[in-house]
């Protein structure tokens, strides 16, 4: 199919057995924000848990290892995502969904009762592994009712409201911290869990018919995931997701580190946070309003070439010149605004050509753009010597690769229309 097919949705309004095109984009939002809050909403909090569970003394400076607190999360979301995959393809949408939520919560709740560090990892992996079943339903959901720029229009909707979470998140976790320690933001997100338990529940139909379910084997599992490897599309712009989107890791592990350490902005930490973004949310809907019109290649392509070259001129500029924080500022949100211009529609471009294994294919897109993001984002956070130029220097590294990757997958042809 081409980037011309339109939803396959009976209605402009109604998408799937009485629910609204607004409630679907509000719910699978509500699905997807399940696994920003539990990284964003930690963020104000890392100094505080990594002094509570022994891993720093009281009053010393941050320790780079904090950051693990994000990674153990992301490691978890990521890996077992090839296990949800080609459950959701053989059980339906709905009771993995359930299975994912039940245990987003309970092991929410076992976090609040942690008083060692490692222990606490060791959750924050089991977390994330059920989140990851939960936004593998979100995304197949939504490949089972659109394609193509339908779909990249509608998760580029879904991610504007989605984008609100990382805008209100650190500030709101900010806000549990002056009324209740560390332990009321585990107990924030089991309520969260909660509400999109009984949100969906009764409000998701199924979306994938029996007929189309596929048997659950290893065999049948294999042969789905070489579908997807074999499929020059869906392998090369997962391929370049799982890399760029390493940059993103990177600064949201880093990113308490770099306001407070390198600009002294401690104090307003979750404003530039949430303004960084705002401007990211802004991006995906203009995306959603460009995308129909010019299509998933030229909008992307262009937003890579535009982050790596201003993450080039940042590196430069503090090498030469020095941290200026009225310089750094608009050019990173800047830079992060690109991401909401390559986020959905790259996973439109994979998923486009694998309808008919959308779990598999969504679980594949996952993991590549969280465990591999992770551990990229991980390895670029871990340089942070007090300066943003190893940062900077990472994002660099990044967008050229996804750009060598980008040119390999579409053959040397950049800002295709098709």
């Amino acid at each position: 199919m081409d980037g011309s097919d339109a939803q396959k949705a009976p209605g402009p309004q109604v998408v799937h057995a009485g629910l609204s095109k607004a409630e679907l984009v509000a719910m699978v939002a509500g699905l997807m924000t399940l696994n920003a809050m539990a990284i964003d909403i930690m963020l104000p909090a890392l100094s505080q848990i990594a002094e509570a569970t022994g891993l720093t003394a009281a009053g010393s400076a941050p320790d780079n290892r904090q950051q693990w607190i994000i990674f153990a999360y992301v490691l978890g979301f990521g890996a077992p995502q090839l296990l949800w995959g080609p459950i959701t393809d053989r059980f339906g949408r709905r009771a993995p969904l359930f299975i994912g939520l039940a245990g987003y919560i309970v092991v929410s709740l076992l976090c609040v009762l942690v008083k060692d560090f490692w222990v606490l990892l060791g959750f924050r992996f089991l977390q994330g592994l059920f989140s990851s079943g939960a936004r593998i339903v979100a995304s197949a959901v939504v490949r089972d009712l659109f394609v193509g720029r339908a779909m990249a229009s509608f998760m580029s909707l879904v991610m504007t409201i989605f984008m609100i979470v990382p805008i209100v998140a650190p500030a709101f976790g900010q806000v549990i911290l002056t009324v209740a320690p560390w332990e009321g933001i585990f107990i924030w997100l089991a309520i969260w869990g909660a509400v999109m338990l009984v949100w969906t529940w009764f409000r998701l139909p199924e979306t994938l018919p029996a007929e189309a379910r596929r048997p659950l084997n290893l065999a049948s599992a294999m042969d789905a995931y070489l579908s997807v490897l074999r499929t020059r599309a869906s392998l090369g712009y997962m391929c370049a997701s799982g890399i760029v989107f390493g940059a993103l890791f990177a600064f949201i592990a880093s990113s308490e580190q770099v306001f407070r350490q390198v600009f002294g902005q401690g104090d307003s930490f979750a404003l530039w946070f949430a303004g960084i973004a705002g401007v990211m949310a802004v991006a995906n809907f203009t995306n959603s309003r460009l995308v129909p019109r010019l299509g998933m290649r030229r909008i992307s392509h262009a937003a890579l070439i535009a982050f790596t070259a201003i993450s080039a001129g940042l590196a430069i500029s503090t090498w030469l010149f020095g941290e200026n924080f009225i310089v750094f500022f608009p050019l990173f949100a800047i830079a992060f605004g690109c991401f909401g211009l390559m986020g959905s529609n790259f996973s439109a471009l994979a998923m486009e050509p694998l309808g008919k294994i959308a779990g598999t294919a969504s679980a594949a897109y996952g993991f590549a753009t969280t465990l591999a993001s992770g551990f990229i984002g991980a390895l670029i956070g871990a340089q942070f010597d007090g300066s943003t130029v190893p940062l900077m220097l990472g994002f660099v590294a990044l967008g050229t690769a996804s750009l060598v990757i980008v040119l390999i997958t579409e053959k040397g042809r950049l800002f295709s229309t098709r």
